[in-house]
């Protein structure tokens, strides 16, 4: 018995998010299948984060045991053969019996897309969220910097979330823009139920005008979800990566 791990990349549009559901196909639930198929024994695999539906992934990270004699590095090669267009196996590699990405201590980057402009772009309509109304990016950049550092970010969890704690701790949230396209990315140590979206869809206020950014720290304080803005649509959301403290 082995332990693979895999960096899966994926176009989250058409799927009900990662984890197996009963309502439509998932992240999971196709490669559970897809190397059961190849490796001719049932698969399991267990994922690093449960993004949800129609969210996108450049790097999610998954693991499952083995009896295969395939080498591990092979696996990506033999699976990408048999996987849909919109989900692709960056790595696979061995690691130890026990070694899990939930369990080790990691730094997670998502990125938020808005396209900011007068028009829809057809091209961007399915990793980005359309906001014809202008957004001052200064505004969002300085209401960013509150979220940095340790806090409870209740206010940013959706409501009936089953969590230990809602303590968190961000080590970078930036607000850029690049042409039409406004990003928000948020490095962290974990993320609650809907954290990143909530946040996008706050600061999306905050760069219409409608709240000061400073708000951000009372949005904070109030521990409550009716504080914060709106959740921002899914298909904006792309998780880019997972850092680990090996």
């Amino acid at each position: 018995m082995k332990r693979v791990r895999l960096i899966v990349a994926y176009d989250g549009t058409n799927y009900k998010g990662w984890q197996v559901q009963p309502n439509g196909i998932t992240i999971e639930e196709v490669l559970n299948r897809e190397l059961s198929r190849l490796l001719g024994e049932e698969i399991v695999v267990s994922g690093a984060s449960r993004t949800d539906s129609g969210v996108h992934s450049l790097g999610n990270v998954a693991v499952f045991d083995t009896e295969t004699r395939m080498p591990a590095e092979k696996i990506s090669f033999a699976l990408n053969q048999r996987l849909p267009e919109d989900i692709v196996v960056q790595d696979s590699c061995e690691v130890e019996a026990d070694w899990h990405p939930r369990f080790v201590p990691s730094r997670k980057t998502y990125e938020y897309r808005i396209l900011n402009r007068t028009f829809r772009m057809p091209t961007r309509r399915l990793d980005t969220y359309f906001y014809h109304y202008p957004l001052d990016v200064t505004k969002m950049q300085e209401a960013a910097s509150y979220l940095v550092g340790e806090h409870d970010f209740k206010s940013f969890c959706a409501v009936g979330a089953q969590v230990k704690t809602t303590v968190r701790t961000i080590y970078a949230c930036d607000v850029f823009r690049e042409g039409d396209i406004i990003t928000i990315r948020v490095t962290g140590n974990g993320f609650l139920y809907n954290m990143v979206r909530i946040i996008a869809g706050t600061l999306i206020k905050i760069g219409g005008g409608e709240l000061p950014p400073e708000e951000i720290k009372e949005i904070l304080a109030a521990c409550d979800r009716s504080a914060a803005g709106p959740t921002a649509p899914a298909h904006g959301l792309t998780m880019m990566g997972i850092g680990f403290e090996e």
